[in-house]
């Protein structure tokens, strides 16, 4: 799958905005980035739900404008919202979407996959919305696609859930068939994609696999403090990754941590500022730590949090655009 500088625009908004893209053969691609990135425009003009304002797609060697009745029986399309029957049942609606398709697996055999046999007959209105999750998932896998686009896939499951949607896609990939993903999900998009793509106002700003970009950030770790005092429930890092201590009690404006100080410190490869908080990235924690104790003591500013953690995807996207993958 290709496409060659696509753009797309409402009013003034630029969704996309000259994006390049190739998803290979038999492999799991995953777009990254935060809400109003353009990844969902992207792969919706990809599916062949819009059109594009400028630029080429190619799917499966075929194009949307000749060959759009070909394309959607070779694909798989689950969306991040999709709108069921509620008062169909869940073998209903498998059936339904099977019905579309001139070959493909059983609907039942479909409900086995993602797990939903015990729930075959209970309308769609009476599932969770982990189930109602999987069973989109279930209607993208029916026709037997050769590619299978996921837009936030494992939203609103549970781990236990998660994990065995995870199993279906290598299970998917393994058998030769491709795979374009959305996520926010840090560890899914390391444990399923063999390539990411870091997408940020509209244009793909970084591709390679998920250690090639962790390894251009030049370091293995990421240091996050703030000083001055924090409220008890504030936390340096905030990603759920990190080991941090915290010292409680009323805030306190601190004096900032002068840039130059802190890429002089032994280990640290860059650094980054945003509204009081620090991360370094480094290369020997064990060696930055101390040296980052001495520079606040020596200074006498106080230590309020400290948080560190192996780098990942995000700190890539951090290091690049300076903001959170997360931010809005």
């Amino acid at each position: 799958m290709l496409c060659r500088d696509l753009r797309k625009q409402y009013a003034d908004v630029v969704a996309v905005d000259g994006l390049n893209l190739e998803v290979r053969t038999g492999e799991c691609f995953g777009l990254l980035g935060p809400n109003g990135a353009g990844k969902t425009t992207t792969i919706e003009i990809l599916e062949g739900l819009i059109e594009p304002d400028g630029g080429a797609v190619e799917v499966l060697g075929l194009g949307w404008a000749t060959d759009g009745a070909r394309l959607r029986e070779r694909i798989g399309v689950q969306l991040q919202e999709t709108q069921l029957p509620p008062k169909l049942t869940a073998g209903e609606v498998v059936r339904l979407f099977r019905s579309f398709y001139r070959q493909g697996p059983d609907a039942d055999a479909v409900l086995g996959i993602v797990q939903l046999e015990e729930k075959r007959d209970a309308w769609v209105s009476r599932l969770s919305g982990g189930q109602r999750q999987r069973l989109a998932v279930a209607c993208a896998l029916v026709g037997g696609p050769e590619l299978l686009f996921l837009d936030e896939p494992t939203t609103g499951l549970d781990p236990q859930s998660r994990r065995s949607l995870w199993e279906l896609v290598e299970s998917f990939r393994a058998e030769g068939h491709s795979i374009l993903l959305t996520t926010h999900y840090m560890e899914e998009a390391t444990r399923l994609c063999d390539r990411v793509g870091i997408m940020d106002r509209g244009r793909i700003i970084a591709v390679g696999t998920p250690a090639e970009l962790i390894a251009s950030l030049g370091a293995d770790q990421v240091v996050e403090f703030r000083v001055g005092r924090l409220d008890a429930d504030e936390t340096p890092g905030g990603n759920g990754e990190a080991s941090a201590v915290a010292a409680g009690g009323a805030a306190l404006a601190a004096p900032p941590v002068a840039e130059a100080a802190l890429r002089a410190l032994p280990g640290v490869t860059a650094v980054h500022e945003a509204g009081g908080a620090y991360r370094l990235t480094v290369r020997e924690a064990h060696r930055v730590l101390p040296a980052l104790l001495e520079l606040l003591r020596a200074g006498d500013i106080e230590l309020a949090a400290l948080a560190t953690h192996t780098a990942t995807l995000e700190d890539v996207f951090v290091a690049l655009t300076g903001r959170q993958l997360r931010d809005e």
